[in-house]
C-alpha cells in the first residue's frame, strides 16, 4: 500500500501536468521558453516580499509574475531592446533581487532548496484542492481564448483584422501563466517549472496532427511523467522535483526513436518568435 503523503502527491502532479500542457504548447509554438524562464525566476522575488510584508505567498508570487509580464510587455512596445535581452534582464533581476531580499531577512530562516526544486511529498490535502480548482479555471479560460490566442500564433494580423483582439489574448496568456507558476511552484519548483512546461508539449509535437491533439497528449504526458517520475523517486530515493523532470525527458527521448517517425504537422502551428 502506497503512503498517504505519496497518494496526495499523485494528485497534485497530475493535476497540475493536465493544466499546464496546453500552455506548453502555446509556448512551444511561440518560441517563448525564456519567457517562462523569467516568469519562473520571478518567483523568488514573490516568496522574499511575502516573507517581507507578511502577505499569502501564492499571492505574492502570482502578484510579482503578473507584474514582470506586464512590465514585459511594456518595454517591448518601447522597441528599446530585443526580446530577449529584456528576458534575460528581468530573469536574471528577479531571481537576484529575491536571493539578496532573502539574505537581508536574517530573521527568517527557509528552505530555498525546497522552493528552488519543489518539495511535492509535502503537500496538504489543501494543496491539491487548490491545484485541482485553479487547474479546471485555468483550462475553463484557455478554451475561452482558444481561437484568438492560435490564431494570433499562425498570423497575428490576420487575427487582428479579424476582430479577436490578439494583444488582449497575449496579455490574459501571460498572466495564466503566472497563475500556473504561482500553483506549480511548491510542487516542481521555480526552476524546474519551465521544463515541466515545455519538456511534455516537445513530446506531444511528435505526434499532434492538430492542435487540440497536441494540447491533450501534452497533458497526458506530462502526468506519465509525474508519475513515473515519483515512482522513480520513491525506487531510487532521488528528489521528487528533479525525478519528474528526467522521467518527462525520458519520454521525449524515447519519442526520438525511429519507430516513433514524426507525423506530418501541418495543422499544427510552426514555431515562430517570440513577441
Amino acid at each position: 500500500m502506497l503512503d498517504d503523503f505519496f497518494l496526495r502527491a499523485l494528485l497534485a502532479g497530475v493535476g497540475l501536468a493536465l493544466t499546464i500542457g496546453p500552455l506548453g504548447c502555446f509556448i512551444i509554438w511561440r518560441r517563448m521558453a525564456y519567457f517562462g524562464d523569467t516568469i519562473s525566476h520571478s518567483a523568488l522575488l514573490g516568496v522574499a516580499l511575502s516573507l517581507l510584508l507578511q502577505v499569502n505567498l501564492t499571492l505574492s508570487v502570482f502578484a510579482v509574475a503578473a507584474i514582470v509580464s506586464i512590465l514585459l510587455l511594456f518595454l517591448q512596445r518601447r522597441q528599446a531592446l530585443s526580446a530577449d535581452a529584456l528576458l534575460g534582464i528581468l530573469s536574471h533581476a528577479t531571481l537576484a533581487i529575491g536571493l539578496v531580499m532573502v539574505a537581508f531577512m536574517s530573521w527568517v530562516r527557509i528552505d530555498l532548496i525546497a522552493f528552488l526544486f519543489g518539495d511535492i511529498l509535502a503537500v496538504s490535502p489543501s494543496d491539491i484542492a487548490f491545484v485541482w480548482g485553479g487547474g479546471v479555471l485555468v483550462l475553463a479560460v484557455i478554451a475561452w481564448l482558444w481561437r484568438p490566442l492560435l490564431a494570433a500564433t499562425v498570423n497575428p494580423e490576420l487575427a487582428e483584422a479579424e476582430g479577436l483582439r490578439p494583444e488582449r489574448a497575449k496579455l490574459v496568456f501571460m498572466l495564466l501563466m503566472a497563475a500556473v507558476i504561482a500553483i506549480a511552484m511548491k510542487i516542481v519548483g521555480i526552476l524546474l517549472i519551465t521544463a515541466l512546461l515545455i519538456i511534455p508539449a516537445a513530446t506531444a509535437r511528435r505526434f499532434a496532427l492538430t492542435p487540440e491533439t497536441m494540447a491533450v497528449l501534452a497533458s497526458l504526458i506530462g502526468a506519465a511523467a509525474v508519475v513515473g517520475g515519483l515512482f522513480g523517486s520513491l525506487r531510487y530515493d532521488t528528489p521528487s522535483g528533479p525525478s519528474i523532470v528526467v522521467a518527462a525527458l525520458f519520454l521525449f527521448l524515447l519519442s526520438l526513436l525511429p519507430a516513433f517517425r514524426r507525423n506530418p504537422a501541418a495543422a499544427v502551428p510552426q514555431e515562430k518568435e517570440a513577441p
